[in-house]
């Protein structure tokens, strides 16, 4: 019965999976936590509490990302487990507070602490060299603007706290044997929880417009040879009206040889920068020098290159292999480099007549804190480069495309993804979808994007959620132990 109940906990720590693109089930990050609650708070024992929550950990990891399971086999078990182990303490926590009986001081401390020790969770795995921060329960809000205006205060951090709270109250207000009084102030508690959002909503002010600008971008599809494939997105801009447009972007990957040593790319996407009368950003992924491989944007105008931007946050196990002395056996039973890529130093802007734009490639759209770096020197447009030509089939491009909403409304800044193949997306600075070129489109798509001025709290204050998470959880740690020992000496007690 125990290891039904243990596989039990592995199965509905998946289901909040299903509040991501491309299952869209957004609601389920409202409650989609409370089965494991409910798995681990029935754990006879502390021991078993944890292990209940490291194995539903796993299944919500696994199953967020089930997509990277062809590059990497049966080593997304491992990566599971150590991922998934980041939540013990707050089951730990859920499992010491949420027991019968339930008394009112506690629930309110429950409703503080277990969002607090979520958000303590996600931000640490959100380390680049851990897995970086794809799968935030936060960011399962990307289409419900209302709930999503939260991020502009205190990041995709402070949607997460409100869900996991939410799910806390929701717990506790289906448990068997509470008072009606508790029950109530529960149910009360979700609907108060869930109104924050649009609430701040509808008070707050919306940042004012200054310009519009139209973008127009390429996406030939999975071309795998790279001539052809610089070729298609060449031609396809040199179809574009003159005059009409103030930038063009590419993909990532959209020129595969190094522009350094094959001069003619530089020459013939300056000359179709000057024949369409737009700058133009392209993206290199090439072997370049001594260096290995580079993956970089480049702003190209007329007269030549105008700025470049070496990725910075690379994906791992898929662009390098952390601690390779240790672990650089994994390439050979899974798609993992040979070689690590090369790794960019800082941020950088592009001026693209007039409009400062931040460059970003791929995996980086995950990342809270480079956007909000960009918007802090100046950015006007945050733009990112992709390919997600390794998952086109799966639900990564559209969860992919979803996190630059997030971004958008954090900074309040437009976000435009571009892809070489995937979902490119146009999101405002208020997260209003502009654009959604799908997985099965090819072909040029144009948009126009409203450029905003102003600065969220999320920009000028930065991570302060999950430092004040941290910082709860650390004053609380005392009387976290004390609630344990007084419920182990009762059970001690004949």
């Amino acid at each position: 019965m125990r290891w039904l109940e243990r596989a039990g906990a592995l199965i509905v720590g998946a289901l909040p999976a299903l509040a991501f693109p491309q299952a869209a089930q957004w609601w389920l990050g409202f409650v989609g936590l409370v089965p494991l609650l409910l798995v681990i708070r029935a754990a006879p024992s502390s021991r078993e509490a944890a292990l209940r929550t490291w194995l539903g950990g796993m299944g919500f990891v696994i199953a967020v990302h089930y997509w990277v399971i062809p590059n990497v086999g049966l080593f997304v078990v491992p990566i599971g487990l150590f991922l998934g182990g980041f939540l013990v303490p707050w089951g730990l926590l859920g499992w010491s507070l949420l027991r019968l009986p339930l008394s009112t001081s506690r629930f309110a401390l429950a409703l503080v602490l277990l969002p607090s020790a979520w958000v303590a969770a996600e931000f640490v795995w959100s380390w680049d060299r851990l897995g970086g921060p794809f799968g935030l329960l936060g960011s399962t809000q990307w289409n419900d603007l209302p709930e999503l205006s939260l991020a502009a205060v205190g990041g995709v951090w402070a949607v997460s706290f409100v869900l996991a709270a939410a799910n806390v109250a929701m717990t506790t207000a289906v448990l068997s044997r509470v008072t009606a009084r508790l029950r109530i102030g529960a149910l009360i508690a979700v609907f108060g929880i869930v109104a924050v959002g649009p609430v701040y909503a509808l008070l707050r002010r919306e940042l004012p417009t200054v310009r519009t600008v139209h973008v127009a971008g390429v996406q030939p599809g999975v071309i795998r040879p790279v001539v052809p494939r610089f070729e298609a997105s060449n031609r396809a801009t040199l179809a574009l009206p003159r005059g009409r447009f103030d930038l063009v972007v590419w993909g990532e990957s959209s020129v595969g040889l190094d522009p350094e040593r094959h001069l003619e790319y530089l020459r013939s996407m300056s000359a179709t920068s000057k024949t369409i009368g737009a700058d133009l950003v392209a993206n290199v992924d090439a072997r370049v020098g001594s260096s290995g491989i580079l993956k970089q944007s480049v702003l190209v105008g007329p007269d030549g290159v105008h700025g470049r931007y070496d990725k910075m946050r690379l994906v791992p196990f898929g662009e390098y292999i952390p601690l390779r002395p240790i672990f650089g056996w994994v390439e050979l039973i899974t798609r993992a480099p040979a070689q690590d890529r090369h790794r960019g130093g800082r941020l950088v802007l592009f001026d693209a007549r007039g409009m400062k734009i931040g460059p970003l490639i791929c995996f980086e759209s995950a990342f809270p804190d480079m956007t909000r770096h960009l918007t802090r020197m100046g950015a006007d447009l945050i733009l990112i480069q992709s390919s997600d030509s390794t998952f086109q089939d799966s639900w990564e491009p559209a969860q992919h495309a979803s996190l630059a909403a997030v971004r958008a409304v954090e900074t309040g800044r437009p976000v435009l993804q571009a892809t070489l193949t995937g979902v490119s997306a146009a999101f405002d600075a208020e997260g209003h979808q502009l654009l959604w070129f799908d997985t099965g489109h090819r072909g040029l798509y144009t948009v126009t994007i409203p450029l905003t001025r102003g600065t969220t709290w999320f920009v000028r204050f930065g991570d302060w959620v999950p430092a004040g998470c941290f910082a709860l959880l650390l004053g609380s740690a005392p009387l976290a132990g004390l609630i344990a020992l007084r419920r182990r000496q009762g059970a001690e007690a004949p």
